[in-house]
């Protein structure tokens, strides 16, 4: 079988999108050999380059980047360019991995909705990206075969507000990537003194705009001060500069601890890494989300986390996290300082931490989509626009 990607995500440095859609394409590929899997995406966005000498940065020999050469008319990618690329092609399946799918039907499709946030939480995004996800979300959803999910609780919230059929979605939970693992303390020092990080500072990874609740978490900070005056504790925000971000940096320049704030921009793996492992914990404030890829990514380094009770970060956390109103700064400072305090509270949550990590992998990820597909393929020949009902894969 051919089945196409798509590779959109990959054109920006990557975040969560971009990593969930290169991490399942490559787990696919390695899970399903006898068939040919590309990673899709115009001419009209950047080149896509891969360091082959970073770690984990490899393809398999059946999976490929392709960059499809568009004209005036195909640069209108999912309307008219895509289609005509999957037809011509003979992709015989599409998975759109960030909210959008082909409008044309040529091949099944299943589409990836993370979260709904530009959905529920507008006034976290900019006024174009919310008019537009109203008027193509829907469409998306009714249009694509099957609709994954990272999370049930985001499997309802697709169900209930956008009235799609139970039977249409499924939730398949991500995974930390395999970079992220434990590493001694020492090893760590090169990376924290290029970034001006001393020996104890807590951590938060993420983009920078509303949705992740930094303000909050500056308050709470500044709360652990005015407790431990005498700390040389920093407050380290790892993440590149995104939407809505102004009133943040505002707080910070009025912050009375702001000669105690880092941020570092975007990081990549091995840089995270090092933070992960040496924090003394990680923080996920965030109002909303999907998943959660960075608490996760902070357990399988062994770091205690503490992240806000919402239902996707409770799915995903499990037990083996601190959870906190994430409209409440002085609920947030106290399970900092309850932390900072309490060393074998520290152990516990790092031991809980990793096991709860491993919990999740690409591969388990990558064999219930490959389910998906299978049931997005019948859906599609059910409908009478396809051949001969047919099965895609054999799961093992």
């Amino acid at each position: 079988m051919h089945i196409g990607i798509d590779g959109l995500p990959l054109t920006s440095p990557k975040t969560g999108v971009g990593h969930y859609t290169f991490e399942l394409a490559r787990a696919l590929a390695q899970a399903a050999p006898e068939n040919t899997f590309e990673l899709v995406y115009p001419s009209s966005y950047p080149l896509v380059t891969l360091d082959k000498n970073q770690a984990g940065n490899d393809l398999p020999g059946n999976l490929k980047l392709e960059r499809v050469p568009v004209g005036p008319l195909a640069r209108r990618w999912w309307s008219n360019g895509l289609p005509r690329y999957v037809r011509r092609n003979r992709i015989e399946l599409f998975h759109g991995t960030n909210y959008d799918v082909p409008l044309w039907r040529r091949c099944p499709t299943v589409l990836t909705i993370h979260d709904l946030s530009l959905v529920l939480h507008p006034q976290t995004h900019q006024k174009r990206s919310v008019r537009r996800a109203r008027r193509r979300l829907p469409l998306m959803a009714r249009t694509a075969d099957a609709i994954i999910t990272p999370t049930e609780s985001i499997r309802k919230e697709v169900c209930d507000h956008l009235g799609i059929d139970a039977e249409k979605v499924f939730a398949i939970p991500e995974a930390a990537r395999s970079s992220f693992r434990p590493m001694e303390f020492a090893a760590t020092e090169d990376t924290r003194r290029r970034l001006a990080i001393g020996d104890e500072f807590l951590l938060a990874v993420g983009t920078i705009e509303p949705r992740k609740n930094l303000r909050t978490l500056v308050a709470a900070f500044e709360q652990v001060i005015v407790e431990r005056p005498q700390t040389s504790l920093q407050l380290v925000i790892a993440g590149g500069r995104g939407w809505l971000s102004g009133p943040l940096f505002d707080a910070i320049e009025k912050s009375p601890v702001r000669d105690r704030l880092i941020l570092t921009d975007y990081l990549h793996d091995e840089e995270l890494r090092a933070l992960y492992a040496s924090c003394r914990a990680f923080i996920y404030p965030s109002i909303y989300e999907g998943f959660g890829l960075p608490p996760l990514e902070a357990m399988a380094c062994g770091a205690p986390v503490i992240a806000s009770n919402i239902p996707a970060l409770a799915e995903t956390t499990g037990t083996a996290a601190l959870l906190f109103d994430p409209v409440n700064a002085a609920d947030l400072a106290r399970n900092i300082l309850a932390l900072l305090r309490n060393e074998n509270l520290r152990d516990k949550l790092s031991n809980d931490g990793r096991r709860r990590a491993s919990e999740f992998s690409w591969n388990r990820s990558a064999t219930e989509t490959l389910s998906v597909y299978t049931d997005a393929l019948n859906e599609f020949t059910s409908r009478g626009r396809a051949g001969a009902r047919k099965k895609i894969f054999t799961q093992p």
